[in-house]
Order: C-alpha cells, then structure tokens, then sequence
C-alpha cells in the first residue's frame, strides 16, 4: 500500500523544547483523531558526522538542536482530507489554548512527500 508522508525539519533552541512537546502532543492527538495513520516528532541528538547533517543544514547554534517530524496518511488525497479537518480544529480552538510557536517559523520546513520504499507490505 502507497502511503503520502507530510514532513517537517524544525531548528529549536533547546530551552524551548518542553514548549515544543506540549504543542506536539496536541498536534499527534489531533491529527490522529482525525485519520492520520501514525504521527512522529523526534528531537535530534546525534548530528551526522558524514554528508549534509542536520546540524550543518539548519546551520544550528550552541543553543539549538532539530525537531524532524512527519506524519504518515494511506494518500495525498487522505493527507488533504485530514489537514482540512485538524486546521478547521485548530483555527477554531479557543484562545487561551492555542501555542506561541516555540520555533522561528521563518527557519520552519515542510513537504508533502511520496513514499517510494517502506517496509510493509
């Protein structure tokens, strides 16, 4: 089964972290119940020493670690049908409730991706 990855690197200062986990958590609890079939966010603690690293990518300081993310839908159509719900969800949600981005959004990347290998069936 083809399955559509919508994915995410993330620079973060490392004191915004605990900021950024509440914000996740809201976000994999959204996106799940709306239909995507998994959701990740993993903080990056092992910067590759070979090729173009994250580290060196994101041309990160000291201070700052990555956030990569994706979350993992049967299609781009699926992708499309979820999105539309979560961000109906979140433009709806109450004030008091919503996050201040823990990250610069300006230094923010994403992209809607097609699988090509993955190790189901």
């Amino acid at each position: 089964m083809a399955h559509y990855v919508d994915g995410f690197v993330i620079p973060i200062k490392k004191k915004n972290l605990k900021a950024y986990q509440k914000m996740a958590k809201l976000g994999c609890k959204t996106w799940m119940k709306h239909g995507a079939l998994s959701y990740y966010e993993c903080v990056t603690d092992d910067h590759s020493k070979y090729g173009m690293g994250f580290k060196k990518m994101c041309k990160l300081k000291p201070d700052e670690t990555a956030v990569f993310a994706y979350i993992v839908f049967k299609s781009k159509a699926h992708r499309n049908q979820v999105n539309k719900k979560v961000h109906k969800e979140f433009a709806e949600m109450e004030a008091d409730k919503m996050f201040e981005m823990p990250f610069d959004m300006k230094r923010f990347a994403m992209a809607g991706c097609k699988v090509l290998v993955n190790s189901k069936k």
